[in-house]
């Protein structure tokens, strides 16, 4: 039978030599994901059903990175219960304040996510692991508690969406602007429960850092999981970042897919996401004038040294504008110390910015920029929702570091290309 990427992990996975869309398996999983906010939940219900010990030491990930450091006694209370457990249960890959980073940075860089892996999260930008040639995808706290202790996980198998991307990237557009561009073409919901593979002559004009991007926010247009074939670039990712080898899976060639979208890469601009949907987008030359009150560069989307990189290039030497905030949130310790070490961070002090230590922060209205009535924000994090980063009557725009970067000086919705 053909398959998809995705379906010959999971069979694979399920120790079947085939699955096909909507047929309901059990899976093995290589990792089970889980942070501040939502691990408490699966402890909980982990110890409700008397679990003595967690299937594996080494698979089991706990990343405190919403509300850390601890924000407040509820915060500090949630922190202290996953320390606790990690220390009671001996979990290897527990990240405390100081090592951690934002969950879906910091585990490709730490090395624990490899091509053909399944690994679930309770968290939804799980999926960001896609970019490995991974099945990743978000779960709810209590199958999180299941899959600590039994190593396994239910799914029904989805069926998929083929991306092909041709052409190359032009200036200043990048994978935050491949992914809106999309997202506004088939909507929040036009990937519901299906799984969005991207192929394509177009893949070798994107870096690893513009795939886990796009597959970060999969999850965005509805997808179960969003997933690129391996290629030369992530066998050197993986390499580079001590991983193990892993399998390499590829989609056969009369594989099923319910729909099929061409995306030309060379006629992208870059785009932005309006108020309150990610599928509410414009290009640059659409926007209008939308004066802004803060900029937030960073996020679990667009918080790697390249995204870092990108926005020092536009304001190095230069001032934020009079009134306008500019927040700056690295992915990871590494990524905020080759930042320091490049000069980046020193770039982005001398502009005006505020540079935090690693945490979601403000991305989900937790802290670190939390906004106010009636103010708006053009942010590099991936939903825009009614009171996503604060105050029910804010607005979130959002777009690309450069383009994040721009409006801070501005202190609008700017283009790159007319600084």
């Amino acid at each position: 039978m053909a398959m998809t990427m995705t379906q010959k992990i999971l069979a694979a996975r399920a120790g079947l030599p085939s699955v096909s869309a909507g047929q309901l398996i059990e899976a093995d999983i290589d990792l089970a994901l889980g942070n501040d906010v939502t691990t408490p939940v699966a402890i909980a219900e982990f110890e409700k059903i008397g679990a003595a010990a967690v299937f594996d030491q080494n698979k089991v990930v706990i990343v405190p990175d919403h509300f850390t450091p601890n924000k407040d006694i509820k915060s500090a209370r949630h922190c202290k219960i996953v320390r606790e457990f990690a220390r009671r249960h001996n979990i290897k890959n527990y990240f405390e304040v100081g090592e951690m980073g934002i969950e879906h940075c910091l585990l490709p860089e730490k090395g624990l996510v490899t091509a053909g892996d399944a690994v679930i999260g309770a968290d939804s930008h799980t999926c960001t692991y896609g970019a490995l040639g991974a099945f990743a995808t978000g779960v709810g706290s209590t199958d999180l508690a299941a899959a600590m202790y039994s190593g396994k996980a239910w799914f029904k198998v989805p069926e998929a969406l083929k991306f092909n991307l041709v052409g190359a990237l032009p200036e200043w557009v990048s994978g935050k602007d491949v992914i809106l561009h999309i997202i506004g073409k088939i909507g929040v919901d036009g990937a519901l429960y299906q799984s969005m593979e991207f192929h394509g002559e177009g893949l070798a004009a994107l870096s690893m850092d513009d795939r886990f991007t796009i597959a970060n926010m999969a999850i965005e247009a509805g997808a179960k999981n969003g997933i690129f074939p391996v290629d030369d670039k992530t066998r050197e990712y993986i390499r580079e970042h001590n991983a193990a080898q892993g399998t390499e899976y590829t989609a056969d060639e009369d594989a099923e897919y319910a729909a099929e979208y061409t995306v030309d890469l060379s006629k992208l601009r870059p785009t932005v996401s309006f108020p309150h949907l990610p599928e509410n987008t414009r290009t640059i030359d659409e926007v209008g004038d939308v004066p802004v009150d803060q900029v937030v560069i960073g996020s679990c989307t667009n918080g790697r040294l390249s995204d870092l990189r990108a926005a020092a290039g536009i304001l190095r030497g230069k001032k934020v504008a009079s009134g306008v905030r500019l927040i700056i949130l690295p992915g990871t310790q590494r990524i905020y110390l080759e930042a320091l070490k490049e000069g980046i961070i020193e770039d982005l002090i001398n502009a005006g910015a505020a540079v935090s230590t690693p945490t979601c922060g403000c991305c989900l209205g937790g802290h670190m920029g939390v906004l106010a009535e009636g103010e708006r924000a053009v942010s590099t994090t991936n939903r825009n929702f009614v009171g996503r980063m604060g105050h029910p009557s804010s607005e979130v725009y959002l777009a690309s570091p450069v383009v994040a970067a721009a409006s801070a000086l501005a202190g609008r919705l700017f283009d790159p290309a007319a600084l």
